[in-house]
């Protein structure tokens, strides 16, 4: 089955539960679990909480051009991963959007960033369920990963790393982990966003 009619095959309706098109889902779901290991030791520091987080325009899943500059006034979390597909950044990024609540209750918008296509993370935020904006930073290769100084030059990718950037554009919180398989402890990253939470009255 060629890219696109596996894409459409998830917008279309399945003919039953047990049917052909719910097998494929399942089957690239559950990719990431057979997929090989991501791993090596953190080699770029990134930014940290008291810089200014520098702004940038990248495209996202559905090709809108989303600017961190349109965020100033509320909080975001931005999510830096290596890749799609693969198996840390699967179980990260799933965890996430089930635990959105924890995010919106604090006023906090979580966006993911990585070196992948748009058309890689419409795909896959189809199959994972994701629907929280998902950006491109595929050309220039990386560059907004360099302006976090998380990128990895020798893998073409970034660092695993989450910055907590509050209302006035400013990071509060940061993490890039030790290890690129090293997932950050969510009642870390909690902590991060309680640093940056907005007032339900704003």
């Amino acid at each position: 089955m060629d890219p696109l009619t596996l894409v459409e095959s998830f917008h279309a309706p399945a003919e039953s539960a047990s049917g052909p098109l719910e097998s494929a889902g399942a089957d690239v779901r559950d990719l990431y679990r057979t997929a090989p290991p991501m791993e090596g030791e953190r080699v770029s520091p990134g930014l940290e909480a008291g810089a200014p987080a520098p702004d940038f325009t990248l495209p996202d899943q559905d090709g809108h051009l989303v600017r961190l500059s349109d965020f100033r006034g509320r909080p975001v979390a931005l999510v830096f991963y290596p890749l799609d597909w693969s198996p840390g950044c699967s179980v990260q990024l799933e965890l996430y959007q089930q635990e959105y609540d924890e995010f919106a209750a604090r006023g906090v918008q979580p966006i993911g960033i990585s070196v992948d296509s748009l058309y890689s993370h419409g795909a896959w935020a189809t199959v994972r369920g994701i629907r929280f904006p998902l950006l491109s930073d595929f050309h220039p290769r990386g560059e907004v990963a360099r302006r976090y100084r998380v990128w990895r030059e020798r893998d073409g990718f970034s660092e695993r790393a989450l910055f907590v950037v509050d209302e006035h554009g400013i990071i509060r919180w940061s993490h890039v982990s030790p290890q690129l398989h090293h997932l950050p402890d969510f009642e870390d990253v909690v902590a991060g966003l309680d640093l940056v939470r907005v007032p339900a009255a704003a």
